[in-house]
């Protein structure tokens, strides 16, 4: 039994995971990038910090509103096709700042007042990916396996940015066309969400009965192992969709994700201006830029292993939170570019390790349509706090001068996420697969 496992979950990780990956690769270079065509596109467009944080946060308003029915249409239209709608959309419309100041002449509106509509639209574009990717990976992967998996997945943040900061630097420097840097950078990157949408049809498989790139016995294995899951979760607590929505558990993750999510925003739509602040060219600003997301991606691995490997959930993600407020709030009490960066890249570890330790929390107590409106219902809410964040930031820049306030506020949001995370019960035998009375046992 033991080889079939190690032959299963081996399969379907190298299946799924690189493809994922891609996918959330593109995703969030999207969803970020305006934070680099800022350098530019603000005197361009003639935007103030504090409008900036604002069109920045909007999209987590939309994506609030529509990740709850985002998930539970992917659960019912199956991932294939809600998520290959979701990245065409979001790449027309990300395509279509480039041309925000057309659009304002055509309309009649203010380029503020596109900007902060577009942000709108590609907030309710993207609007259930991530907590669909998430979702998705329960019904493939057994709970043991779900925070190195998820990390693996998530690796594509830091990765977005390792990759994406120097080369949306560069584009910064393009010229032709009649188009500026800032546009060229909207058009080419969302160029590759598009044609990862229409791959995605061809690509996934809905559930794992559907995988005929699995043997009969890894089908069978994988099957039983996760209806043996839940039925051992159902026998302890079944929740509906109502009950998932409304569950005191489902509250606290919302607040936890709520202070990981205005820590990470807060902070990377304003990085390139902070580094860009050093006195380095577009590009440089695009390389050090990369550098936090570096030390991130190697603490999202480790962490996630060990997570597992002890299922000490709520403890993984406290350190992660504590790196977070000491490396966010550290950056804002020094002068020296190189402890500025340096406290970021600490901060950094904190932030790209939290999501993949905190995902399996919630599903020790979530299965089945439940998970997938609970998922979203965290995930939006927590995601508000990318509204916030932002906001914070560009207000408290314009109110001071400087980033030091909006960094210690951020700090703070971490630290109120650290404390509540180690109040939350968890179950850990529930994700041991044990028979069902062994799990009410305990």
């Amino acid at each position: 039994m033991e080889e079939i496992e190690q032959r299963t979950i081996r399969k379907v990780m190298w299946r799924l995971l690189p493809f994922l990956f891609l996918c959330y690769f593109v995703a969030y270079l999207d969803r970020v990038n305006v934070g680099f065509a800022k350098l530019q596109m603000d005197s361009a467009l003639g935007l103030s910090e504090a409008a900036f944080g604002f069109g920045a946060g909007l999209f987590f308003i939309s994506y609030f509103l529509l990740e709850v029915p985002s998930n539970l249409a992917l659960d019912k239209f199956g991932a294939r096709l809600w998520i290959a709608r979701i990245m065409i959309t979001w790449g027309l419309i990300s395509g279509a700042f480039a041309f925000t100041r057309p659009i304002a002449a055509a309309t009649g509106l203010s380029p503020e007042w596109v900007f902060y509509i577009l942000r709108f639209l590609l907030g309710m574009a993207e609007a259930g990916f991530f907590p669909g990717i998430i979702f998705y990976l329960t019904l493939w992967f057994p709970s043991l396996y779900r925070a190195r998996v998820v990390s693996l997945f998530m690796l594509a943040i830091p990765f977005s940015s390792i990759l994406g900061a120097p080369i949306s630097g560069g584009l910064l420097n393009l010229q032709g066309s009649g188009l500026e840097g800032w546009q060229w950078l909207f058009i080419l990157e969302a160029v590759p969400s598009i044609l990862v949408g229409f791959a995605v049809v061809f690509y996934l498989t809905d559930r794992p009965a559907l995988a005929r790139w699995l043997e009969e016995d890894e089908r069978t294995w994988l099957d039983t192992r996760l209806e043996t899951e839940r039925r051992n979760k159902e026998a302890v607590e079944h929740l509906s969709i109502g009950q998932a929505l409304s569950d005191r558990r489902i509250l606290a993750c919302s607040l936890v994700y709520f202070c990981l999510n205005a820590a990470s925003y807060g902070v990377a739509f304003f990085l390139p201006t902070i580094i860009k602040g050093f006195g380095v060219s577009n590009f440089e600003t695009g390389l050090l830029a990369a550098l936090p997301f570096v030390f991130g991606a190697i603490g999202m691995v480790l962490l996630g292993r060990s997570s597992d490997r002890t299922l000490k959930r709520r403890e993984h993600v406290c350190l992660a939170m504590m790196l977070a407020t000491i490396g966010v709030g550290g950056a804002g009490l020094v002068s020296s570019p190189a402890l500025v960066l340096g406290l970021l890249c600490l901060g950094q570890i904190g932030v790209s390790a939290m999501p993949p330790l905190f995902w399996p929390i919630p599903s020790t107590f979530l299965t089945g349509t439940s998970a997938a409106a609970g998922i979203a219902a965290i995930n939006s809410l927590g995601n508000l706090s990318g509204f916030a964040g932002p906001y914070v930031m560009g207000f408290l820049r314009e109110a001071t001068g400087n980033f030091t306030a909006g960094l210690l506020v951020l700090a703070a949001c971490a630290l109120l996420g650290a404390v509540v995370v180690m109040m939350l019960r968890i179950n850990r035998q529930l994700e041991l697969a044990q028979p069902a009375r062994s799990a009410i046992a305990h």
